[in-house]
């Protein structure tokens, strides 16, 4: 039987529930799906005093070791995070003293991730200084505002920048977890991990934090709901403003008007986007050339993905496949 990884997940009072039992589920699948013969995951939590950890959620966690206790053999350490209301706003959280620990304990292990909000606990220890970093979209602000040094991208649902990995928020967690254990053990069980855990797909750090339809989701006319749904369905063909309306039974100019109402943009742009979102999952996950890229998503040509893509996303087709396309793991750091 190979030995496990171990993992240790840094928390604190008040941290989010989510981003420490999320990723030690992860982990505790993997292992008992690759089985005996590869080496799967010992997790850890820790925090600064060790024993009852109440979390954000209320529920009380164990945590095995304080901060102090822990010694050499870590492979992993994830630092979870937690937000609190400051001045009506929520504000990520960061303990001094974990601030301290995690400093000097990075470089020690061989992988190291932010969890959430305790991507703010990685930039005060001074980990991602020049680096490109992600965080749940609600304190990237306050991230890119207290740390100027480091390249905030509030897009991405996880980032990786050599062994040190950021993720967005709470949920977001698994998909870090899930890439980690790819990085580990294989795509495959990756994949069979999250079937296991009923995910509905092991999602690619490039995607976004919102896809484009979430984003409207909450309008107030179920007629553009209704259309906005069909629209996702039909990317692969030309949609002209005419046929639009046309389903909603109104004519093109009120349609338009309606339109922008509910979802504040309009219905080529909206469309737009889609198509570009469609787009981009395709630069991610696939193989496919950009012409066909163009024609599955609707663009109709190379021209028109590379003006629509750098439109939406501020880069062109081919820089975001070489970004975000899963790829090796660069050599280890020193």
């Amino acid at each position: 039987m190979s030995e496990p990884r171990t993992v240790v997940i840094a928390a604190f009072p008040g941290v989010e529930l989510l981003e420490v039992t999320g990723p030690a589920e992860v982990f505790s699948v993997a292992s008992r799906l690759a089985g005996p013969a590869a080496p799967g995951y010992r997790v850890e939590v820790v925090a600064p005093v060790a024993g009852p950890l109440v979390t954000a959620a209320g529920v009380r966690l164990v945590a095995e070791r304080a901060l102090a206790e822990v010694g050499p053999g870590v492979d992993t350490l994830l630092v979870a995070g937690a937000m609190a209301p400051d001045g009506g706003v929520l504000r990520a959280v960061v303990p001094p003293e974990l601030v301290g620990w995690v400093a000097g304990a990075a470089p020690h292990v061989r992988r190291l991730g932010g969890v959430c909000a305790g991507v703010h606990v990685l930039a005060a220890a001074g980990l991602l200084a020049g680096r490109p970093a992600t965080t749940h979209w609600l304190t990237a602000g306050q991230l890119a505002a207290e740390h100027p040094e480091v390249a905030v991208d509030a897009d991405p649902i996880f980032i990786r920048s050599g062994r040190i990995w950021t993720c967005a928020g709470v949920t977001a967690a698994l998909d870090l977890a899930l890439a980690l254990v790819a990085e580990d053990l294989g795509p495959q069980v990756a994949l069979e991990t999250a079937r296991a855990m009923v995910m509905y797909v092991k999602r690619p750090g490039g995607q976004r934090q919102f896809s484009v339809p979430l984003s409207v989701q909450d309008g107030a006319d179920d007629r553009i709901g209704e259309l906005c749904r069909w629209l996702v369905e039909n990317l692969h063909r030309p949609v002209p403003l005419e046929e639009m309306a046309g389903r909603v039974h109104l004519s093109v100019r009120h349609f338009g008007r309606v339109f922008r109402a509910d979802t504040g943009r309009t219905p080529a742009g909206y469309l737009e986007e889609l198509r570009v979102e469609a787009a981009r999952r395709l630069l991610e996950d696939g193989s496919r050339t950009l012409p066909e890229v163009a024609a599955v998503c609707g663009l109709g040509t190379v021209e028109t993905l590379h003006r629509a893509f750098r439109r939406r996303t501020g880069t062109t087709p081919a820089e975001y496949r070489r970004r975000f396309r899963p790829h090796p793991a660069p050599p280890a750091e020193t």
